[in-house]
């Protein structure tokens, strides 16, 4: 199976997506508004749109569409700006990028896609609505609810080795996390068996406490761990402050039964091939 995807947003879970899709000889094109992306973008044989270019003309040519954007203060922004010209689209498949903090606190215990979302944070919230919008548009939606992603240039080895990393200490705390590789394979293989309106929680098999994670990634380098540094008293931007204030655990069967096998299972595995990628600077 090949097409043309549109990626709105066209980020780092995308370019993933991307760089599985072209060499099978998928055509993608990745919006962005920042001009001095575009040649960047191009390089890695995705066709840039820079916005505000005219979005219509792509979305009639578009089988397949990828929104990842984050939600702003008029909600999606694709939405928001083209929304009834993506209505009158026709794709086989739509997938949006949503997240695991839709389903809000569940103090370490395990949720699934069935799990009524009850989202904690203002960042949760905005995403349940925009889950909502796209499904409200009639097309063939599917929702991805994304843990915390990592991978090659997102993993904790720069501040390890300048010596700013730290082990934030929450007692009960765990977090599910996803290598975005991993995120790639479970979008392609719900774009070769579309099941409009499915919800998938996309997190690996291993939610963790983050100083359990950090302590691994130091001894893959080598390095001792960090110190502990006790919640309260950590000096957190808002976003990290908002992953803290959520604990569950986020069971991933529906990925499986699509057939995806994840390559990264645990952060353990995934950790290894951030460094071994990062060392070669393959990403």
């Amino acid at each position: 199976m090949t097409g043309t995807l549109l990626s709105l947003g066209h980020g780092y879970s995308a370019a993933a997506l991307a760089r599985r899709l072209i060499p099978q000889g998928w055509r993608v094109i990745g919006t962005t508004r920042d001009p001095s992306r575009a040649a960047s973008i191009a390089a890695s044989g995705v066709e840039p749109l820079v916005l505000p270019a005219s979005l219509e003309p792509t979305l009639a040519r578009a089988t397949h569409i990828l929104a990842s954007a984050a939600p702003g203060p008029a909600g999606d922004p694709f939405l928001a700006a083209h929304g009834a010209a993506i209505a009158a689209a026709t794709p086989q498949w739509v997938g949006y990028l949503s997240t695991t903090a839709v389903y809000g606190d569940h103090a370490g215990s395990w949720v699934d896609e069935d799990t009524p979302p009850v989202p904690a944070t203002p960042r949760g919230r905005a995403r349940l609505a925009a889950e909502a919008a796209w499904r409200a548009t009639g097309l063939p939606v599917h929702v991805f609810r994304l843990a915390a992603i990592y991978g090659p240039g997102r993993g904790p080895f720069d501040k390890l080795r300048d010596g700013t990393a730290r082990r934030v200490i929450k007692p009960g705390q765990v977090f599910s996390r996803i290598h975005v590789d991993d995120i790639a394979a479970v979008l392609a293989a719900s774009m070769a068996a579309p099941d409009p309106g499915a919800v998938y929680n996309v997190c690996d098999d291993e939610p963790a406490p983050p100083q359990d994670v950090i302590a691994h990634a130091a001894a893959l380098l080598g390095l001792p761990p960090p110190p502990e540094v006790p919640w309260a008293e950590a000096d957190m931007g808002e976003m990290a402050r908002s992953f803290y204030a959520e604990s569950k655990r986020v069971r991933n069967d529906r990925i499986k039964a699509l057939g995806v096998r994840l390559a990264y299972p645990t952060y353990r595995e995934g950790l290894a091939a951030v460094l071994a990628a990062e060392a070669g600077q393959v990403f």
